[in-house]
């Protein structure tokens, strides 16, 4: 039986998959998207994103949405606050409107590039179980449902635990030594008016030794928390984290002497709390050449969220791809090779950068490094 072919296809829809399929109809290249929800709406897409103007944004502009992009970002979202474990403010920036880096919705973004495709263009609710190579490039992947598809260029962007990256690496992510939980509180300034006031209208960081609150303020009025720890491997699994008053109480303990404005971003958080594990690929993670396939974003380069380049490199990387399949027609390993030679050096840099900020931000001085840090900038 013949299988369905299509001459690309990408494993997943999320931000660098949609860049790249968006920079190539921009092209008149036709790409099929493989993605594991059953719709669009199937989950919550995350909090803000800093869309950088030296990265994210040079992709929006290749795929022509900068302007609509430009329509939907948060005003005064790049306003900044860095607080100490008592709540004392070392610094604070409000924004003015002349920073480059914009705050948007990860939702508003990806509801963006999604309506910027032809219908049809994303399969949802196609699990890829596996793919294997057939040979000349051509490779053959598996769903979850029992069928089948052959491509002549196969794309993984399907995150840290690609099904594709087998083909073309053995490294696997490893635990980074910081866990998260995530918390919300709706409409913080009529029903949580003392952590809007922490808060403030952008980001803050209010950090101390091996732990600290990473929060923003989202396009709705809420508040996002990332409430970070550095720890063993085994801590979020100390608590059933369905049972709220449980886990809140978990995670206080690991805050025990810190301001009470700043716990009550944990004690007043509405609806789960939701543990991560920080996981990051090796610095300088890449591949041999291997005719037919490539990766992009987390699948290529995941690292852990400190210096804010992950969402940001997954745009970028889908449209360097989409603008190399573009300028090589016809000849898919000249694209793929002039790809990789820019993708290699930009992702280990920025992955060397989250490392280097993650171990910054939890000093035993902290917030005294991040303090520095964009004391330099200044």
């Amino acid at each position: 039986m013949t299988l369905p072919h299509h001459p690309i296809a990408v494993v997943g829809a999320g931000l660098g998959g949609l860049a790249l399929a968006r920079v190539l109809h921009v092209h008149g290249i036709e790409a099929a998207l493989f993605d594991l929800d059953d719709s669009p709406a199937a989950r919550t897409q995350g909090g803000m994103l800093d869309i950088h103007e030296e990265s994210g944004q040079v992709a929006l502009r290749a795929a022509g949405l900068h302007e609509e992009f430009s329509a939907l970002v948060h005003p005064g979202g790049q306003a900044l606050r860095v607080l100490d474990k008592d709540a004392v403010v070392h610094r604070e920036e409000p924004d003015d409107g002349t920073g480059g880096r914009p705050e948007i919705d990860r939702g508003d973004l990806r509801d963006m590039l999604l309506r910027s495709l032809p219908g049809g263009t994303v399969r949802w609710g196609a699990k890829v179980t596996g793919a294997r190579a057939l040979g000349g490039g051509r490779h053959e992947v598996t769903l979850a449902d029992g069928t089948a598809f052959t491509t002549d260029l196969l794309v993984g962007a399907d995150g840290a635990w690609s099904r594709i990256r087998p083909l073309l690496s053995n490294a696997r992510p490893a635990y980074t030594g910081v866990s998260f939980v995530e918390v919300d509180l709706p409409e913080a300034d009529v029903r949580h008016p003392a952590s809007a006031k922490v808060v403030g209208g952008g980001m803050l960081f209010a950090l101390g030794a091996g732990r600290g609150f990473l929060a923003h303020r989202e396009s709705d009025g809420s508040l996002h928390v990332y409430v970070a720890v550095e720890t063993g491997e085994e801590w979020p699994a100390g608590v059933d984290f369905t049972d709220s008053a449980a886990a809140k109480a978990y995670v206080l303990a690991e805050f025990a002497g810190w301001d009470p404005s700043l716990r009550a971003l944990i004690a007043d958080a509405e609806g789960p709390l939701v543990p991560r594990r920080i996981h990051a690929l090796p610095v300088g993670h890449r591949w041999p050449r291997v005719a037919g396939v490539t990766l992009l974003g987390d699948a290529a380069h995941l690292m852990s969220p400190f210096a804010g380049e992950g969402a940001n490199l997954a745009l970028l990387d889908g449209a360097e791809l989409g603008l190399a399949l573009a300028a090589h027609r016809g000849d898919v390993e000249a694209a793929l090779a002039a790809y990789e030679e820019a993708l290699f050096p930009r992702s280990e840099a920025a992955a060397a950068d989250s490392a280097r900020s993650g171990r910054l931000l939890f000093r035993p001085d902290a917030p005294r490094g991040l303090v520095e840090m964009f004391t330099a900038h200044d």
